[in-house]
C-alpha cells in the first residue's frame, strides 16, 4: 500500500533556506519566539506571491525570496484545517510552533527549492 501524502509549499527568506539546507532538507528550523504559528501553503502560486514581493522587500529575509516544495504524510494532516486568508488562493495551514517537531518527522523526501527571487 502507497503512503498518502500531500504537496505543500512554504516561501522563505535567505536566513531560514541556510538553516534548512543545513538540516540537509529534511527539516524547517524551530519558530522565533514572535512565531507561533507554521503556515504551510496548499498552492505555489500563493507561495510564490510571497516570496516575489514580499520576502524579496523584506532586509529580514536577505531581500531574498524562495519557495520551497515538501510532501507531508496526508495522516498528519488531518490533524490541522486548512484556512483560506484572503482569496480562495490564498489557502494554508496552521500549525502551531510546538508541534513543527511533528510536522518535520512526517515530511517524506527532502524539501525542494522550486524557484527563487532576488529583490
Amino acid at each position: 500500500m502507497t503512503e498518502q501524502t500531500t504537496i505543500l509549499y512554504r516561501p522563505v527568506g535567505h536566513g531560514e533556506l541556510e538553516l534548512i539546507r543545513a538540516s540537509g532538507f529534511r527539516e524547517f528550523p524551530p519558530r522565533l519566539p514572535e512565531q507561533p504559528i507554521f503556515y504551510p501553503l496548499l498552492t505555489e502560486a500563493y507561495a510564490t506571491q510571497i516570496a516575489r514581493d514580499w520576502n524579496t522587500r523584506d532586509e529580514r529575509s536577505g531581500f531574498a525570496g524562495y519557495v520551497l516544495r515538501f510532501f507531508v504524510r496526508a495522516e498528519f494532516l488531518c490533524n490541522y484545517d486548512v484556512h483560506v486568508v484572503g482569496s480562495s488562493e490564498h489557502r494554508e495551514y496552521w500549525i502551531p510552533a510546538n508541534a513543527l517537531h511533528d510536522l518535520n518527522a512526517n515530511i517524506v523526501g527532502e524539501i525542494e527549492i522550486v524557484s527563487e527571487f532576488h529583490g
